[in-house]
């Protein structure tokens, strides 16, 4: 049963990746990666949410999985940053491809920090 909780969440998690990030690049004319900057920053925050929820008795661990695993696994993407990352760099875009490494490594842990805390404001 397990293993079916996390292609479920996977099976919501890769599309809304692929249409989360398309919406948002398309909103941005740059050749920075806003798109994969702001799934794995989601990512990030809900799975410290549900990280949270679960630690606290406030979801189950069947919700972990759902959610944690299946959804946020496939919704996070840190091929894609890699492969953006290296682009950047090799298009003559150092600059960004360190901005890109430096606001992903330390957004990503601040949101999974942000959704671990109001998870223990929330649910103790």
């Amino acid at each position: 049963m397990n293993w079916l909780l996390v292609i479920l969440g996977a099976m919501v998690g890769a599309p809304a990746r692929y249409l989360v990030d398309r919406a948002v690049q398309a909103r941005h004319d740059s050749a920075f990666p806003w798109g994969t900057f702001t799934v794995n920053i989601a990512a990030s925050l809900i799975l410290g949410l549900v990280t949270g929820a679960v630690l606290a008795g406030a979801a189950s661990s069947r919700v972990g999985l759902l959610v944690g695993t299946g959804l946020c696994g496939a919704l996070s993407t840190y091929s894609t940053f890699s492969y953006e990352t290296l682009r950047l760099a090799e298009n003559g875009s150092g600059l960004l491809a360190a901005a890109n490494v430096a606001a992903s490594m330390f957004g990503a842990l601040g949101a999974a920090v942000l959704g671990m805390e109001v998870a223990r404001a929330v649910w103790g």
